[in-house]
């Protein structure tokens, strides 16, 4: 349904909307409590926080406060919840849920945002399905009017699921999964450092480490974290390991060191078990490589560190997107609407029924404890099933015996970002799986063109998942001016396809390749070509590798920058971010920052937004608010420069505010990868090197491969909620060459929240909202009740 004629600054008057967050604290959470309550004035309405959870609802009075735009401020970079949660017995009893409804129905709310896991969110659902008797309940007892019965006659509910174990079915991210697995990864990377720098110095022990990670009922962050790190082995609760794992495990390790392998690493989920339902500990682990290898092993459990620390900018920027999303789904809401939750689905937002994901959530549950683990894997979703079956593929560590006679071919070409060498490795390794002879090609196209090339084997590539940079080496040099030695080249080493990681270099030299075939036969050979950049510029690819390191860099930096001012008069940062003319990276900064501007070459400004944005900026200061922060795209515009910017706001800030500028640089392209952009190259460089694999069968004709159609050189990007492959050739219209930037960007539709969010009262396209799906239409294999019971559902809708 549309919502085009609808003004969303005028939604929410007369209504009143409170938020409260409840069960396990998680980062990102305050993020979402930021968004709820600044979107939710937006509108006009009234909006409540709710301190402690259910118990703040059940107990009333000071618990439930009034919340202003100010009393937001400064929360984006805080871990945990600022309003407190709490597990509530009392909210349990229908006694309880009668208090909270008696407080509500005092205040006048009759919209409730609940940001918590399946508990606190099926808790919200019951507490909505009785509301109506429990209103009967207190005319009764005399606590409430008629009038105010009728007038709170429907209660709203809306659900974002803050979970770091990722564990509620219909949304591929919880709020605080990431900042989870940054938590853990960090600790994986300093095991790693220490031991490989002392083995630098032949100091170090051969050594095994078990680490053991939050996930009682859920193995996602043991599993994404297993195949971040490329360890050995993982424990997960869906997918118990088959009768003698313990001989396979033990084999399994022996063989890495016999390969050279000095280190290896275990993952364990902490409520994994084995197929005869008993659990198996990081300690009984510990007992059998001591015992059986004889293997210096140690153990680290990590508890509640997992739950620490600020939120990463994807559960911030999430948070944020989520609370939108809730604000709108609850005004918009009729006495009809089941209570949904707001889920993210690839990069869009969607609206799913609570209830059917509660329900799914359970048949995960249920399908584990009737050993249907195929079932639990499918039931946990899509990016949960690809995860596994990455992992699967690349723990294998024996090659066939029949080897394919193919030489593939791995290329990177631009600047260097972190992730590249995930995607590499992933793709040497399925590559070797798959029966391929795999070559490393050093210094980009340039390496190849002279023959710069070397086979790269299975251990060649270990350890690079927590590679910064570029292991192989890469150049910006397009292949045009090499094209005749690049073909020269190819025959010599008798190359039969190419895989090329790259930015928009990777894509104009595939491109360029594409156009040589007319002339150089050698050339028709399948590519592809992965985007890894920085700058998130590459046609046919809605993310990049590397863009997620580069976006926690700056959100990371942005908080110690804004944070060296605490305590001082007030102060305007401006900063300069990387990016070419793709304004991603400042947008999604400043959504994750909470900036007060982000200016950027696809967003066109003038002096009229200059002088607004130093206007609104006079006005914040003259609030509780004493900092500002405005981000400014390298090349957004060729004569509003930094130092312009940072001149103007000097000059027409006098007396109010002060100002400070900084140009971040190159920092944005060095560091460790992400626990995203590990998991992203690996899977990028799998599925590249599988799809390589079949079209090297289909080109196979007469004893030779010719690869000349277009689908046989293609870009594999994320599209909204899959990994696609798309023709470089089809792509040419998508692009603007001398910006080096795809003409249309899904990002931009976000750049209105950070706006709104920045108390800009700017108009909201609300027809773009997420409408009601339902989480079934997802799932492979579902129960035969539950198929029957949404197929009555489609009927009805469709009556």
């Amino acid at each position: 349904m549309s919502h085009t004629s609808m003004d969303p600054t005028k939604m929410g008057i007369g209504r009143s909307v409170a938020v409260l967050t409840s069960g396990g604290d998680a980062q990102g959470m305050n993020a979402a409590v930021r968004a709820t309550v600044r979107v939710g004035l937006y509108t006009g309405a009234k909006v409540y926080f709710v301190h402690e959870g259910y118990q703040g609802l059940v107990d009333g009075g000071d618990n439930i406060k009034l919340a202003t735009w100010e009393s937001v401020s400064m929360m984006l970079q805080l871990g945990g919840t600022v309003i407190g949660s709490a597990r509530c017995m009392d909210f349990r009893a229908r006694e309880g849920r009668m208090k909270a409804a008696l407080n509500l129905v005092k205040l006048g709310i009759t919209n409730l945002c609940v940001i918590g896991g399946d508990g606190s969110l099926t808790g919200a659902n019951q507490f909505r399905t009785e509301w109506s008797t429990l209103l009967v309940d207190l005319v009764k007892a005399g606590k409430i009017s008629d009038d105010e019965a009728k007038t709170s006659s429907h209660l709203n509910i809306v659900g974002m699921v803050g979970s770091i174990d990722n564990d509620f079915c219909g949304t591929d991210m919880t709020i605080g999964t990431d900042s989870a697995l940054h938590r853990i990864i960090e600790v994986v990377d300093v095991i790693a450092v220490t031991h490989g720098f002392c083995c630098l110095f032949g100091t170090c022990h051969q050594r095994t480490f078990i680490l053991e990670v939050m996930g009682r009922h859920c193995g996602y962050l043991a599993l994404v974290t297993a195949l971040a790190c490329g360890a050995d082995w993982v424990f997960i609760p869906e997918m118990p390991p088959d009768e003698g794992w313990e001989g396979h495990l033990c084999r399994r390790l022996a063989d890495q060191r016999a390969r050279g392998c000095r280190l290896n690493v275990i993952i364990v989920a902490e409520g994994a078990m084995g197929r005869d339902g008993k659990p198996i500990g990081s300690e009984d682990i510990k007992k059998l490589v001591e015992k059986n290898l004889g293997f210096d092993t140690r153990t680290t459990v990590l508890g509640h560190v997992q739950r620490g620390g600020t939120p990463s900018a994807f559960d911030r920027i999430l948070g944020s997107r989520m609370g939108v999303e809730a604000v709108m789904a609850l005004l918009e809401a009729t006495p009809e609407t089941p209570a949904c939750v707001v889920s993210l689905s690839g990069n869009q937002a969607v609206r799913l029924p609570l209830m059917e994901c509660v329900q799914v959530t359970k048949d995960v549950t249920t399908a584990m404890a009737e050993n249907r683990w195929e079932d639990a894997i499918k039931l946990r979703g899509k990016s949960f099933e690809n995860n596994w079956n990455t992992y699967k593929m690349l723990a294998h560590i024996n090659p066939p015996d029949t080897k394919s006679n193919i030489n593939v071919a791995i290329v990177n070409v631009g600047a260097p970002c972190a992730g590249m060498n995930a995607a590499v490795r992933s793709a040497v390794r399925i590559g070797i799986i798959q029966g391929h002879n795999m070559l490393a090609v050093h210094d980009g196209f340039e390496g190849l063109a002279h023959g710069n090339i070397v086979p790269i084997t299975w251990t060649g590539v270990s350890g690079w998942t927590g590679k910064g940079g570029s292991e192989l080496g890469t150049k910006r040099v397009l292949p045009s001016k090499y094209i005749e030695e690049i073909s020269l080249t190819i025959a010599k080493f008798n190359i039969h396809s190419l895989v090329i990681i790259g930015g928009f270099e990777a894509f104009m030299g595939g491109l360029e390749l594409v156009t040589a075939r007319e002339k150089y036969e050698e050339l028709c050979i399948p590519m592809v070509v992965i985007p890894a950049t920085v700058s998130n510029n590459v046609p046919g690819s809605d993310f990049s590798i590397g863009a997620d390191t580069a976006l926690n860099t700056i959100t990371s930096t942005c908080d110690r920058i804004k944070q060296s001012a605490a305590g001082t008069k007030r102060r305007v940062f401006i900063i300069e971010t990387m990016g070419g003319y793709c304004g991603y990276l400042a947008t999604m900064a400043g959504l994750a920052a909470g900036a007060d501007a982000a200016y950027i070459y696809e967003d066109k400004f003038g002096i009229r937004d200059l002088e607004m944005n130093v206007e609104h900026l006079v006005q914040k200061m003259k609030t509780d608010v004493k900092r500002g922060l405005i981000l400014r795209n390298e090349k957004c515009n060729a004569n509003y420069t930094t130092d312009f910017i940072f001149a103007l706001y000097s000059e027409e800030g006098k007396g109010v505010f002060d100002c400070r500028k900084n140009i971040l640089g190159h920092m944005q392209q060095g560091g460790t990868p992400t626990p995203f952009d590990r998991n992203f190259g690996t899977k990028m460089g799998s599925k590249a090197v599988l799809w390589l694999t079949e079209k090297l069968k289909e080109m196979y004709r007469h004893g030779r491969i010719f690869a000349n159609t277009p689908d046989s050189a293609c870009v594999l990007g994320m599209r909204k909620r899959a990994l696609t492959f798309q023709p470089l050739a089809e792509l040419n219209e998508q692009t603007d060459f001398e910006h080096r930037i795809p003409k249309t960007s899904w990002w931009l539709k976000l750049r209105p929240i950070m706006k709104i969010l920045a108390k800009y009262n700017i108009s909201l396209d609300t027809s773009e909202h997420a409408h009601m799906e339902h989480v079934i239409k997802k799932r492979v294999s579902m129960p035969a009740p539950l198929i029957k019971k949404h197929k009555e559902e489609v009927e009805e809708e469709e009556e």
